[in-house]
């Protein structure tokens, strides 16, 4: 009997030397990566890497290139922290709000066009790519009266991203 806890106590502590062999694959067999985690710091860099992505495929389309918008900015901030809160990526406010709300709340007095949303663990260029593959979300980005541009995103402690960007056409002077 005591053979018998001797042995299986020396068997389990033995298990506990071995290396570990969890997977390092994910969905498809494909190599999981570490969390895409932003930085303060990374901020403006996230920003003007998303408005150069966006420039670049306009000017390949033949389309002008678009300029930020603060206010249009400050609303994709507002909507993206929102959509975490909710837990949800849709177009709609917790206060039941629609993106020409959010434009009407910040001051944006041009005209919007429209609006992309995303729940991901992906970059921001990655999520840019995913939005040129959908043709709602391209048309958006592609829209040749387009002359403003808002991005913005909150990152939970989990490291999921809730990315938002608008488009509009700037007011008239």
């Amino acid at each position: 009997m005591i053979y018998r806890v001797a042995l299986a106590l020396g068997l389990l502590l033995l298990t506990g030397c071995t290396p570990e062999t969890g997977s390092s694959l994910g969905p498809g067999d494909r190599p999981l990566r570490p969390v895409y985690v932003i930085n303060p710091a990374d901020a403006a860099r996230i920003q003007f890497s998303v408005l150069d992505g966006v420039n670049s495929l306009r000017r390949a389309a033949g389309l002008q290139t678009l300029i930020f918008n603060a206010k249009l900015n400050a609303a994709a901030a507002t909507h993206a922290r929102d959509m975490s809160i909710q837990n949800r990526a849709w177009h709609f406010g917790s206060d039941g709000s629609s993106p020409l709300d959010r434009m009407e709340r910040v001051g944006y007095e041009g005209t919007l066009l429209g609006e992309n949303i995303s729940e991901t663990f992906e970059s921001e260029l990655e999520t840019l790519a995913a939005w040129m593959v959908t043709p709602a979300t391209r048309t958006i980005i592609l829209a040749p009266e387009a002359q403003e541009l808002g991005f913005s995103w909150y990152q939970e402690p989990g490291g999921k991203i809730w990315w938002t960007l608008v488009t509009g056409i700037e007011a008239p002077s």
